[in-house]
């Protein structure tokens, strides 16, 4: 009988269990949305180094490509095109578009040597692997940036980048720290005033 009394006042789930339940379910959610949030900015960083150590490489093979015996010296030297930072980045080209691999890679600017369809100079060789190497950097990342120097061992000499010396290779995009991500900055790629990761390759021809 006290059995049967206590199934009669079982009549359904309260208020409070299911506020209960609701407010357990949100704080779930909240941490899923915010693990989704973290994941795609590492994604995204991911995609970034990954493209920028394939461009990189590329860079490396561009440069012992075009190299030629060193007049001073003994070595292989590279045209100075290769070092003028403008010849990087679309500096000297303009686009009314915020996307730099569609307004300057989809087709060659015209101020860009034709160095696959007629013969290139040195110097022009050099312009055009620095448009396409660039176009290479902003395929997956439009703010990523090209940067190509030398660290030169005899500024006696014509070379930008005399025999033996070390050509630095640097790729760099902008990061920004949050509470869930944080980043370990590269001196290299960055001073007081600036927030980027990068990848650094150095390499003698």
């Amino acid at each position: 009988m006290r059995q049967h009394t206590l199934q009669q006042r079982q009549s359904g789930v309260g208020f409070i269990e299911v506020l209960i339940t609701l407010f357990v379910l949100a704080i779930g959610l909240l941490g899923v949305a915010s693990l989704q949030f973290v994941g795609s900015f590492a994604n995204r960083d991911a995609i970034s180094r990954t493209q920028s150590e394939l461009v990189a490489e590329q860079v490396a093979e561009r440069l012992r490509a075009a190299t030629r015996p060193a007049v001073a010296g003994d070595g292989l030297v590279v045209n100075n095109e290769y070092f003028v930072a403008n010849n990087y980045n679309f500096a000297e080209l303009s686009c009314g578009s915020d996307d730099p691999y569609a307004c300057h890679c989809l087709a060659r600017p015209s101020a860009i040597p034709d160095c696959e369809g007629g013969t290139c100079s040195e110097a022009q060789m050099a312009q055009y692997d620095a448009w396409s190497l660039s176009c290479s950097a902003v395929q997956t990342n439009k703010t990523i940036t090209l940067n190509v120097n030398c660290t030169d061992s005899n500024g006696g000499d014509t070379d930008t980048c005399s025999a033996g010396s070390r050509i630095h290779i640097i790729l760099t995009w902008p990061v920004t720290n949050s509470a869930n991500q944080k980043y370990s900055l590269n001196n290299r790629c960055n001073d007081t005033n600036t927030s980027n990761a990068c990848v650094v390759k150095d390499v003698t021809l």
